[in-house]
């Protein structure tokens, strides 16, 4: 019968632990979906071993009958600590919180607070200890080397480390990390307002989510949407991806109008097709390097207020510099071809691509910078699609440019 028991036990946390890692591996949406089919009790062990954040992101996909039965099933302080969690927004520290457990007050002597923390070591992972007044206000930390060197007899306000660094629940994940970047505790204190201790954050659990934004931006800038994942079934990912790509699609047709306009300078000159994707390439690479730069700069919070005028000079000059040095090979390399199917206008010709790729890679630098910024002027996310409105932006003044400039001089 014990057999029997056990296996069944093993059973379960094997399924368990399965469940979690597949919730891991999917939106918030689709990790709904796949655990609404199970008992709400299983629901709740699999929810406790998910990131905070994660957590709270399925509850809200799930039925409210369905999460009071999850909420029942697990102990009234994680209920409750779910509750705090689900009053912040997406993406706020308050949704990473887990419950603080080793709270003691000032007056608690050395001896009694070993005594008391010798259970919760054995239930919880404990790092520090926190020091509260009756209302909940935090006094201090108290780190275990500190414990375990003190004297029995002495209360705790005479070894616990005062002014502790905390954080606010309302603090968006990439504000707190430019906070935490030279600190690098294992768990941070999260106070309300009035200092009043609400959770902890680990550090490691802001590390990993601020990883995944990071991961999630590349597919952003070409419009793969963050809820996307490897487990993302088929007709999700479709759904996510083709509007993307019938909006690339349409800013294709804008390059290719660009053509159209000079249609006949195509025919009289067609050595000019060899160089429209060279300049288009040329200046999409920079473009993609001011882009790349810009979006760090934000994510990092190193742009501050008032220096994106500078940041789009600082690209231009950039981009008239590259454009320079690499506009004498391109137009090296077209005076070659030019020569050698004995075309008049060699050097002409030349000069064109010359001047062409300096203005497009200059106009790309603008807008590698400038795409990011104006998205989030208008409240959109800097990364959204931005390598799709910077593709379009460069084609259109690469190709506009050296056709243009070939219809005008030649």
């Amino acid at each position: 019968m014990e057999k029997n028991q056990y296996q069944t036990a093993a059973t379960a946390t094997h399924q368990h632990r399965e469940l979690a890692l597949a919730a891991k591996a999917r939106s918030p949406k689709e990790a709904a979906e796949l655990l609404a089919d199970h008992p709400a009790a299983t629901i709740a062990v699999v929810l406790q071993d998910l990131a905070p954040a994660l957590t709270q992101d399925i509850l809200g996909e799930l039925p409210d009958g369905l999460v009071d039965g999850i909420k029942h099933a697990v102990p009234a302080e994680v209920a409750a600590q779910w509750q705090i969690n689900g009053h912040f927004e997406a993406g706020t520290i308050g949704r990473m919180m887990v419950p603080p457990r080793a709270v003691f007050r000032p007056d608690l002597s050395v001896r009694d607070t070993i005594e008391q923390l010798r259970p919760l070591v054995r239930t919880a992972f404990i790092t520090y200890g926190y020091v509260t007044d009756d209302a909940g206000k935090l006094l201090g930390i108290i780190t275990m080397r500190d414990l375990l060197f003190a004297d029995d007899h002495v209360p705790l306000e005479s070894v616990m480390l005062h002014k502790a660094f905390t954080l606010r629940p309302d603090l968006p994940l990439a504000d707190a990390m430019k906070l935490v970047l030279d600190r690098h505790y294992p768990v941070y204190p999260v106070c309300d307002e009035h200092g009043r201790l609400l959770g902890l954050v680990r550090g490691q659990t802001m590390f990993e989510e601020q990883a995944f934004e990071i991961t999630a931006q590349v597919g952003s800038m070409v419009g793969v949407e963050k809820e996307e994942r490897l487990a993302t079934p088929l007709p999700n990912s479709f759904k996510f991806r083709h509007p993307w790509l019938q909006i690339n699609l349409a800013t294709a047709f804008v390059a290719g109008a660009v053509v159209a306009i000079f249609q006949d300078t195509v025919d009289r000159l067609v050595i000019l097709a060899l160089f429209l994707p060279v300049l288009a390439g040329q200046s999409g690479n920079t473009g993609c390097q001011a882009l790349a730069v810009t979006l760090r700069g934000m994510t990092l919070g190193e742009l501050k207020a008032g220096a994106e005028r500078a940041l789009v000079i600082k690209e231009a000059s950039l981009g008239a510099l590259n454009g320079a040095f690499t506009g004498i090979v391109a137009a090296l390399g077209m005076f070659i071809v030019a020569s050698y199917q004995h075309n008049p206008d060699a050097l002409l010709l030349s000069l064109v691509v010359w001047i062409a790729l300096v203005g497009s890679c200059v106009a790309s630098g603008i807008s590698g910078a400038m795409v990011p910024l104006t998205l989030k002027r208008f409240g959109f996310d800097p990364a959204t699609a931005s390598s799709i409105f910077l593709t379009t932006a460069t084609d259109v003044v690469s190709m506009g440019l050296l056709l243009g400039l070939a219809t005008l001089l030649i």
